[in-house]
């Protein structure tokens, strides 16, 4: 099989934290394994809201990666509010109600005058660099992956211009992402944004998703081919951990105000009044960046003397903790529009052989690979008292020293099966 050169533009990658960079960086980890020489371009001066260091140890030496700076108004419209920005910037957005001007004011910028999203500005400076780059090189294929999805721009406008073969890759959809609805988008900005979205879509010589429901979304937009990618878990090298000795419920990663499970919050407190036992051995730990409404429901429900508060770690660490929890957590919001979302946590989670508690929307993707992997369980905002017994059982299982998982059927979902995927789609277009 011929060897495919094949050209990455991504905004995020090491040293960026979070899960946007993950996806990526794995793929190109396994990628030379499948006969595809990857080339990452990257900005060269990016503003990541979350940056973790340690990532760039699994960056291989031999890569060639190239950069182009990049003009974003985050920077300056720190100038106005440093803390707002920032919180915008990691999608921790107040409530409408509570938000303050500046807030509101940063917002109603950021949706109306940068579509489809604060990156725009590097379309027409890379698409000028890659035209030269691509031909020189000998590039087989491109793949653009968003958000923020201004750089399916560039993979659309390099193919109009060179006829390269373009696989334009969606970590979360376009314009039925929940945050949408927080841009304060006018009416000509929506359209707007439905008008590139289809534009992308009908292009594109092949679309991947991360979700069957995006899938079946965006199958009513185009009649390109799509393809479900997942993300997934690779082998993580950590220490011998030993689990806690608390009976923790951790929740690893970024809690939005609207990921506030207040149905969680009120079993756990009647938990523990009723029950001393567990009062005195419960603890509710938050690794990540945690929105003020999350805190301020914590301690309405009475649980701040339970809450341990970590904050934002590296990923390694990260892995860490989860496999030292007793129960993880994982919350999505409650929404039609989040039954899509697959958080990339989800597949660490898996592996972990802990059990998990999610709660979400009824028929979402997440509740579809937990049972279909016997992971744990899942709950809707609505199902307080299968969620009360579900804990009431965890904690005796826990009390008894028989607290873990049987998964069954995750090796489809590891980094380098998942790359294998990827890798017969670049080299059959």
């Amino acid at each position: 099989m011929e060897k495919k050169r094949t050209l990455i533009i991504s905004y995020y990658w090491p040293p960026a934290g979070g899960p946007g960079v993950q996806r990526w960086l794995k793929f190109v980890k396994y990628l030379p394994e499948f006969n595809v020489e990857p080339i990452v371009y990257i900005p060269s001066n990016p503003n990541y809201p979350l940056v973790d260091e340690t990532l760039l140890s699994e960056v291989a030496t031999d890569l060639t990666i190239i950069k182009q700076p990049i003009s974003e108004p985050y920077k300056f419209a720190s100038f106005l509010s440093k803390k707002n920005t920032k919180s915008i910037s990691k999608g921790l957005i107040t409530e409408a109600k509570k938000q303050s001007l500046i807030e509101r004011l940063l917002l109603l910028i950021r949706g109306n005058f940068f579509i489809p999203d604060a990156r725009k500005s590097w379309v027409k400076p890379s698409v000028k660099y890659l035209s030269t780059y691509i031909q020189d090189f000998n590039i087989d294929t491109i793949i653009t992956t968003g958000p923020p999805h201004s750089l399916h721009l560039i993979g659309m406008q390099l193919k109009a211009k060179l006829g390269v073969k373009w696989l334009a890759d969606f970590r979360d959809p376009w314009t039925t992402i929940a945050y949408h609805k927080e841009l304060k988008l006018t009416q000509k900005a929506k359209q707007k944004h439905i008008t590139l979205e289809r534009q992308v879509l009908q292009n594109a010589d092949q679309i991947i998703v991360t979700s069957t429901i995006t899938k079946q979304e965006f199958q009513e937009k185009t009649k390109q081919p799509i393809t479900v990618i997942t993300n997934g878990y690779d082998v993580e090298k950590t220490e011998v951990i030993s689990l806690d000795k608390k009976f923790t419920l951790a929740h690893i990663g970024s809690l939005l105000a609207k990921r506030n499970p207040e149905v969680l919050w009120n079993v756990l407190q009647e938990l523990t009044e009723e029950n001393q036992e567990f009062a005195k051995y419960f603890e509710l730990k938050l690794v990540g960046a945690v929105s003020e409404n999350i805190l301020k429901s914590i301690k309405l429900y009475r649980l701040s003397d339970y809450l341990n508060k970590e904050g934002y770690v590296s990923h390694n660490k990260a892995i860490g903790f989860q496999k030292k929890a007793q129960v993880l957590l994982l919350i999505e919001i409650d929404s039609e529009e989040t039954k899509c979302i697959i958080p990339g946590k989800l597949f660490e989670y898996m592996v972990s052989n802990r059990p998990i508690v999610a709660l979400g929307p009824k028929g979402s993707d997440v509740e579809k690979i937990i049972v279909e992997t016997n992971t744990g369980n899942y709950f809707s905002y609505q199902d307080y008292d299968n969620l009360k017994n579900i804990l009431l059982k965890h904690f005796n299982d826990f009390q008894e020293n028989k607290l873990h998982t049987n998964a069954i059927g995750l090796q489809k979902y590891s980094r380098k099966e998942l790359t294998s995927v990827l890798a017969d789609l670049i080299h059959s277009i």
